[in-house]
């Protein structure tokens, strides 16, 4: 599991998989997540506006990303 430090209270997850280069742009981002393949928590999440704060897990294949905040 790899740990993502984010500024700031939170960060959207189509901008996570984006800037993590989990997928190729953004748009992509918003497909994969419309179609159910990113997991927040264990739990499937279609929203792709889907605000995520320190401790959230987001996996997506077999990537998996731990919410952090920088100090």
């Amino acid at each position: 599991m790899k740990d993502v430090v984010i500024r700031g209270e939170m960060v959207e997850l189509v901008k996570l998989l984006k800037f993590e280069a989990l997928v190729g742009s953004g748009g992509e981002a918003k497909i994969v997540i419309g179609e159910g393949l990113v997991k927040v928590n264990g739990v499937v999440e279609t929203r792709k506006r889907r605000k995520l704060i320190a401790g959230d897990v987001v996996q997506f294949g077999d990537d998996r990303l731990r919410i952090s905040l920088s100090d």
